[in-house]
């Protein structure tokens, strides 16, 4: 890229040569700085704006010029130059705030003044000096001392509209960031690429708090095990040489953590990576970050509770709102509902009058003849080995989850789709198991976890038969996970949250790869 035949690429590539000629470091190894240019505007930019009156503004630069002992020392990157004769103004960036310099070369030097003509938009420079407010109003530094610090060999993005190509802020996610530190036209409430990854560290932060100040430890289960276990999906698959097996990049740590609750943890969590071996969507990325927790004596009913003062807390202190919006939707974080699969099927079953004609019932949306009716009013393309579970979950999928904007948790899962949880007392067909959704999209799942270690076996063989025929993300077949609840594990609650779609939320972002730093694309074309 560097030796393409390129006049601004060749010009810098000049410019650092002529740097070393002078007799300067071309990239030195450090600079002591006193302050972070974050710093400096967060504590002096009220001292800025226009000054009518000549007195208070001799009087506040004299304050200005004295501040720090008048010897501050910052660095960034030059994001603006303008050359005035023998003098210059210049703003630089620590990726966050911008601060003026000015550069004369009366004050500097003929040395330094012929280095800071080698400097292009982008080099990273030390500057050392005075802070002042010019006539303009702006708070800047006055240079006396600056040094270079390394030389940026391709052309900054667009200062005012940031990276507009999605393929390239995703594939260069650093020049995303450069960008987004210096974009000066966005719209109202919209966030840079630099603010959704520091809202996100919030989120994180704010998670950790939550479950540390209720009890809980956090732990780390292994990224690589002989079993793709504890979710029904498709694994990615490598070979350990020494131990001569195959190991699978986890696609949950559901059964670890469940291992901990039988050896006497009663509360656990744990924020990691998971990795599908799936397609790409706007709400998938084959590496993708859960939290995952599980506390004994407890159900899912409690986990709905503490789900919904986890959110709202979150929406509280991230956004400072419980109405966010989130792309075409106010979401409403006072508007939490709670109804079962099959009730939620009833609510938005479409009105057309075809679809009317068969409109299904509650006892029929678990009968097999109604079942396959229901799926042929709405056009549901459907594999008839799909067992009567797995076709009320595709007529749900299909009927519901465009509906599903405010927070709502579904519940009454069949339990041919919960190999890991336990069923309803009153009736087994279904389990003690909640999906929360959130603008169309599931957020998270959780379960009253099964923990009678016949009745796993038994689900853990029917799924066996599913893969059997052919069904590659049917769970596996876990011997050890028996044998953990085969010494016992108490009654237990354990749930999963998706932290990148909460944070896609939570910052207003379409697409899950807004939200990742480094998303997984196709390869580049040449």
């Amino acid at each position: 890229m560097l030796d393409q035949d390129n006049d601004q690429i060749q010009q810098r590539k000049r410019h650092l040569e002529e740097i070393a000629e002078m007799g300067h470091a071309a990239y030195p190894n450090r600079f002591d700085r006193t302050h972070t240019i974050s710093q400096i505007v967060e504590r002096y930019q009220g001292n800025a704006g226009k000054r009518d009156d000549e007195t208070e503004a001799a009087r506040i630069n004299q304050e200005l010029k004295a501040a720090e002992g008048g010897a501050i020392r910052i660095a960034g990157r030059i994001m603006t130059m303008r050359l005035m004769g023998k003098a210059a103004f210049a703003h630089l960036s620590d990726g966050l705030s911008q601060l003026q310099v000015y550069v004369r070369k009366n004050d500097v030097g003929d040395e330094a003044w012929a280095l800071y003509q080698k400097f292009d938009l982008g080099d990273w420079i030390g500057v050392e000096g005075f802070l002042f407010i010019t006539k303009t109003g702006e708070l800047s530094l006055h240079v006396s001392r600056l040094q270079f610090l390394a030389k940026a060999m391709l052309p900054m993005p667009d200062k005012y509209h940031g990276v507009t190509d999605k393929e390239l802020r995703y594939r260069q996610r650093y020049v995303d960031l450069i960008a987004s530190g210096a974009i000066h036209e966005r719209l109202p409430g919209e966030l840079t690429s630099r603010e959704v990854f520091e809202r996100r560290a919030l989120i994180i932060r704010e998670v950790r708090r939550y479950f540390d100040e209720r009890g809980y430890v956090e732990v780390e289960t292994p990224m690589l095990s002989p079993l793709a276990t504890g979710a029904a999906a498709r694994p990615f698959v490598t070979h350990h040489n020494a131990l001569d097996i195959d190991l699978y990049a986890r696609i949950a740590p559901e059964l670890y953590l469940k291992r901990l609750i039988v050896g006497g943890f009663e509360k656990v969590y744990e924020i990691n990576r998971n990795f599908r071996n799936e397609g790409l969507s706007y709400k998938h990325n084959p590496e993708f970050t859960m939290l995952e927790w599980y506390q004994a004596y407890s159900d899912f009913n409690d986990l709905m509770d503490l789900t919904q003062e986890l959110i709202t807390m979150l929406a509280d202190k991230v956004c400072g709102t419980r109405q966010v919006v989130y792309q075409d939707h106010t979401i409403d974080f006072n508007q939490w509902q709670r109804m079962t699969m099959r009730e939620a099927v009833l609510k938005y079953w479409p009105d057309q009058n075809e679809a009317n004609a068969t409109r299904p019932t509650l006892d029929g949306l678990m009968d097999r003849k109604q079942l396959e009716e229901t799926a042929a009013a709405i056009d549901l393309g459907f594999d008839p080995k799909l067992n009567d579970g797995q076709l009320l979950g595709a007529i749900f999928e299909q009927v519901v989850e465009p509906h599903l904007i405010h927070p709502t948790f579904i519940t009454e899962f069949p339990t041919e789709l919960s190999p890991l949880s336990k069923q309803k007392a009153d009736d087994p067909r279904f389990v003690e198991r909640f999906e929360l959704y959130i603008s169309n999209m599931e957020i998270a799942n959780a379960f009253s976890e099964l923990n009678d270690p016949s009745e796993q076996r038994r689900r853990f063989e029917e799924q066996a038969q599913q893969r059997d025929r052919g069904d590659e993300e049917a769970m596996m077949f876990d011997e050890d996970y028996i044998r953990a609840l085969s010494y016992g594990m108490p009654p237990t609650g354990g749930e999963g949250v998706g932290i990148d779609r909460l944070v896609m939320i939570l910052t207003n972002q379409r697409s899950i790869r807004d939200v990742i730093l480094f998303p997984h694309m196709r390869p580049e074309s040449k």
